[in-house]
């Protein structure tokens, strides 16, 4: 008989990396969670409640990000468009309206400068639309093989609107959840083209500008609009589950209220993907006080980037099997957990 030497025992269950970056760090899922604590606020000072952006002074409110996205173009927009969309809703989730962008290109040698010129028009066309000036900037260039094409960081200035007080630590017991639109478009976009799948009806990305939403929310609710989030990496679920943790509350959400297009639920269930945990860049959710609920949301109706906006659920004082819990189609109770591991990488 073999005799198994108890020092030599292990789980079979694969240990956490702890000493080097993996891709599923890059997630915006636990992982990320985990980096972020391990590596870089511990060094930095904890800021406090992870925000989207930051509230500097009285009004001035500045966020910053990173582009990655592969491919740099997909169906409904691309790298460029993309960062400065992304760049404006970070901003806006804070209840600021954008008045400045900076620009920063890290290209690889050999990237095809008509490409690069293509990108700098849809940057540019991009914060027009958004009426926005890229104002300064910086490029490098890095040996071939050292990236991957071209990456895009930005940095987006904004003014906190009157009565804005949005925060991931806004959230309070009784507030509705908001969310304004289709989820899982973007995520699937650009999975369809990065493995080449040719679904029978397109799937385009819902990458917009949603700090006009915003503005239509707090002109209408103030102070009522507590906490606002983008979905992007990691989806509705990471998203809920951030403010649910910083908010000290427990979010209860309705599968049968959350919209999820036709074609995307066909691909995420031909994939194995949850729609929850698949990333979007045009849509927003938000807690806000009961009283109002009804006015936000037909303020929310009567902008384009949210005339599909709904109830989706509610909060209320944290306790109970997990932060974000969900009433599912056929009446059961199910966690609704943070994005574990690499679902979709570079993604954004």
């Amino acid at each position: 008989m073999t005799t198994i030497d108890p020092d030599r025992r292990s789980c079979p269950a694969p240990a956490a990396e702890t000493e080097r970056v993996l891709l599923g760090h890059g997630s915006g899922g636990r992982l990320s969670a985990d980096l972020l604590a391990a590596a870089i606020t511990c060094e930095l000072g904890e800021p406090g409640p992870l925000e989207d952006a930051a509230l500097v002074g009285r009004d001035l409110v500045v966020s910053t990000d990173g582009f990655v996205v592969t491919p740099r173009f997909f169906p409904g927009g691309d790298i460029g468009s993309l960062a400065v969309h992304g760049t404006v809703n970070d901003l806006a989730m804070r209840g600021a309206r954008p008045i400045a962008l900076t620009l920063a290109c890290i290209l690889e040698e050999g990237l095809p400068q008509a490409e690069l010129r293509a990108i700098t028009a849809s940057v540019a066309a991009a914060a027009s639309g958004c009426g926005v000036r890229v104002v300064t900037g910086d490029t490098k260039v890095v040996s071939h093989g050292a990236a991957d094409g071209c990456y895009l960081t930005t940095t987006g200035i904004g003014e906190l609107l009157p009565g804005a007080v949005p925060s991931a630590s806004g959230g309070k017991p009784g507030d509705v959840v908001l969310l304004s639109g289709p989820i899982g478009a973007h995520g699937t976009a650009i999975l369809s083209v990065r493995e080449g799948l040719e679904f029978e009806s397109g799937i385009r990305s819902d990458s917009r500008p949603l700090h006009g939403l915003v503005a239509a929310m707090i002109e209408t609710g103030g102070p009522d609009v507590h906490a606002l989030r983008d979905p992007t990496r990691g989806g509705l679920a990471s998203a809920l589950n951030e403010l649910a943790e910083a908010s000290d509350v427990t979010v209860e959400i309705a599968e049968a209220d959350i919209p999820v297009p036709a074609p995307v639920a066909a691909a995420c269930e031909l994939l194995g993907l949850d729609p929850l945990h698949v990333a979007n860049e045009g849509c927003l959710v938000a807690f806000v006080a009961p009283g109002s609920a009804d006015a936000i949301l037909a303020a929310m109706h009567g902008h384009p980037a949210g005339r599909d906006a709904r109830a989706i659920g509610f909060l209320r004082p944290s306790g109970g099997p997990a932060p974000v819990v969900a009433r599912t189609l056929v009446g059961s109770t199910r966690i609704v957990d943070l994005l574990i591991g690499e679902q979709l990488p570079r993604i954004c």
